[in-house]
């Protein structure tokens, strides 16, 4: 097994709703219950590496129909001899890009495979959309109040009323991923087709409230002056059974 190359994709990600991405609590009076995670230096949000890798490949492995034989957990090498001949290849290839736990009898396929090929950058906020869009004084981000509604009375419940930091709405941030070629295999598509899942889907916390939904702009790589259009025509559900 030889590297022969680190492709560098590149890109900005754009908020089309407000983005939670957790930062722990503020355990102050008056403070937010839910603050955003933020740069300790600059005290501005963004988006961490982990957070991109963690939902990406979870999205792949429901798309993949891997979660069942994983029974919840992350993929794994061990989890390789459970999955039918169809399935292995596809496994093997997620395998690739964001590894697995070896250990025990999983040591020889674990060097087979070898180590993961993706590394995630985190993704700090744009400079040029922070000198257009907020100037000296104006926040990156904003509080949003929510609260559960008493069904009977039509009124907020007790106690149920918080406020939740987000990132604004069409803040835009500089992503960056590494993705390492072994031997030239070419496993590219599973990335792309990943990232597209992540614009159908959300980043971050309460997605189904509407949060985190971004979308995925001016992707570059070296040596490839067409990936922005070839991510714009992945569509990840197109050769399932029964998809249009």
């Amino acid at each position: 097994m030889q590297l022969t190359q680190i492709q560098q994709i590149t890109g900005t990600i754009i908020l089309k709703t407000g983005l939670h991405i957790g930062g722990g609590s503020e355990m102050r009076i008056g403070g937010i219950d839910n603050p955003v995670i933020k740069d300790p230096v600059s005290g501005l949000p963004y988006i961490p590496g982990s957070s991109l890798k963690g939902k990406m490949r979870s999205l792949l492995e429901w798309q993949l129909g891997l979660v069942g034989v994983a029974q919840g957990k992350p993929l794994s090498f061990q989890h390789l001899k459970d999955l039918k001949p169809d399935e292995t290849l596809q496994a093997r290839d997620l395998l690739k890009l964001f590894g697995g736990a070896p250990g025990g009898e999983t040591e020889a396929i674990a060097n087979e495979i070898g180590p993961s090929r993706l590394a995630f950058w985190d993704c700090p906020l744009n400079s040029q959309w922070q000198q257009d869009e907020l100037g000296e004084h104006a926040k990156a981000t904003e509080a949003k109040t929510e609260n559960s509604i008493d069904r009977i009375k039509g009124v907020a419940a007790n106690g149920a009323i918080r406020q939740t930091e987000r990132v604004v709405a069409s803040a835009q941030f500089d992503f960056r991923l590494s993705l390492k070629v072994h031997d030239d295999e070419d496993l590219l598509d599973m990335v792309l087709i990943g990232l597209k899942l992540l614009e159908l889907d959300s980043l971050g916390g309460s997605g189904s409230r509407g949060y985190g939904k971004i979308k995925f702009l001016d992707m570059q790589m070296t040596g490839n002056d067409s990936l922005q259009m070839r991510f714009d025509q992945i569509q990840p559900f197109s050769n399932m059974h029964g998809a249009a």
